[in-house]
């Protein structure tokens, strides 16, 4: 009888429409920006709980919609006077909802894999972890909304609570994380409560399985406060059904790391192993990154070519850097580079997962990356960069091309170095690009700067 009754509201009531447009809004914002997780798992399941941020209010919108049916019908009390339990009714209701957003949800995450399937290299179990949390969060919102539906049969209350749920789902945790950066604190655990995730996540990072397991804690006991809301008659049966979400969140609050959304992830060293081309001169990739490899193979040994010809003590094998992108708080230790290795950052990812190389940007990044080592968090001298590009340009005996990002006497500055460089004996020259490439590698970049003239005030 349920069975059928649970068939019965997926073919006539507003659930379907409700997932419908869950799922027309969520899809058409994830694959505005495929090149985000192209390619990548985890960046895709990522992206997903991105979502929950314009999906939640969609689902609390929505249930709220449809727990004012019966009073908008006016059959409230023709349903009282019934034996029947009120939870027996609402069940199927709240169920027919709840499998109608979390196919949605899924569906969307399937439509969005259709760009990470053809290059994606390395699949974390974590990725489905974090997708099945997401869903949960929607099972909780949707039976929230019911039930506030129900308590407040308006029409203004389904717009009033998709509002204040983007209020607090996208202001409030921004403004706890600013304000604790400001003060120099980690940011409050609390945020982890809510199942959107707006920190930044590196390629070779994964949501960790402390906060995934807290926020089951958590949003699970939501869902079951909303169900027991919504079938609840009497101050009493109501009282008792706000008890779950209490529990949860006095349980998993305590558990969940501090710092927030910095907390939340870590690195993960299957996504960080390297996978290599050996057919010529080694050029390694991370697992993460493995469907840019026959991208970046081309461009990695013509600049390893490049500089044999020229640089005493030449680096043999390039691999991409295995450190977090600069915005990652949370940084591992640097790893010092060897000699006869060439550490590169990887190239852009484009639309279809595979690297996105038409700036033609790559190769002089790759010559650079010669006279680069990662130092840790202190941000380098501009003049540093400007010394990288004269080394570049030395390699390909081509004057250096100007960038978007230099000033006003940047030119001058490149050209009297370039000039002085090469206007030196070649044995001088190779000497002093050694030498430079030396104190690099030591962390030290007194000796790359010394190439430029003195800035003129």
């Amino acid at each position: 009888m349920m069975g059928r009754i649970l068939r019965i509201e997926l073919r006539r009531s507003a659930a379907v429409g409700v997932a419908l447009l869950s799922l027309v809004v969520g899809t058409a914002m994830l694959l505005s920006y495929t090149e985000g997780f192209a390619g990548r798992w985890m960046q895709l399941a990522v992206s997903g709980r991105s979502m929950l941020m314009l999906l939640w209010p969609l689902a609390l919108a929505g249930g709220a919609w449809l727990g004012r049916r019966d009073n908008r019908s006016r059959v409230d009390e023709l349903f009282a006077s019934t034996a029947r339990p009120r939870w027996q009714r609402v069940l199927p209701t709240a169920g027919a909802l709840a499998v109608t957003v979390v196919t949605a949800y899924i569906l969307m995450f399937l439509i969005g894999a259709a760009w990470v399937v053809p290059t994606a290299g390395y699949f974390p179990i974590a990725a489905i972890v974090a997708t099945a949390v997401g869903a949960l969060s929607l099972i909780a919102a949707a039976w929230l909304g019911m039930a506030a539906g129900r308590a407040m049969p308006r029409l203004v209350t389904a717009p009033a609570l998709a509002v204040a749920a983007v209020a607090l789902l996208a202001l409030l945790p921004d403004y706890l994380s600013v304000s604790a950066m400001v003060d120099g604190r980690p940011g409050p655990a609390a945020l982890l409560l809510t199942p959107v995730y707006v920190g930044g996540l590196d390629d070779l990072q994964t949501i960790v399985a402390r906060v995934n397991l807290t926020q089951t804690l958590w949003l699970a006991p939501l869902a079951a406060t909303g169900l027991l809301l919504l079938g609840a008659v009497g101050r009493r049966a109501i009282a008792l059904a706000v008890l779950p979400a209490v529990l949860g969140a006095a349980v998993a609050v305590p558990l969940m790391p501090t710092g927030g959304y910095d907390a939340a992830g870590a690195v993960d060293p299957k996504a960080a192993e390297l996978v290599c081309d050996n057919d010529g001169w080694q050029i390694c990739v991370t697992r993460a990154h493995a469907g840019l490899l026959p991208d970046v193979v081309g461009p990695a040994r013509q600049a390893l070519t490049m500089m044999a010809a020229k640089l005493p003590g030449a680096p043999s094998r390039a691999v991409e850097t295995r450190q977090l992108d600069f915005w990652v708080r949370s940084r591992p230790a640097p790893t010092p580079a060897l000699a006869d290795t060439l550490v590169f950052d990887a190239p852009p990812i484009g639309r279809t997962g595979r690297a996105d190389l038409a700036d033609a940007q790559f190769l002089p990044a790759l010559l650079q990356s010669a006279w680069r080592q990662d130092c840790g968090d202190e941000p380098e001298h501009r003049d540093v960069y400007l010394a990288r590009t004269v080394a570049a340009a030395w390699l390909t005996n081509q004057p250096p091309v100007a960038e978007d990002w230099w000033e006003a006497g940047d030119r001058n500055r490149v050209d009297v170095a370039y000039q002085t460089l090469v206007g030196l004996p070649q044995a001088e020259q190779q000497r002093r690009m050694a030498a430079a490439r030396d104190a690099a590698l030591a962390c030290r970049t007194d000796t790359l700067r010394s190439m430029l003239p003195k800035e003129i005030p």
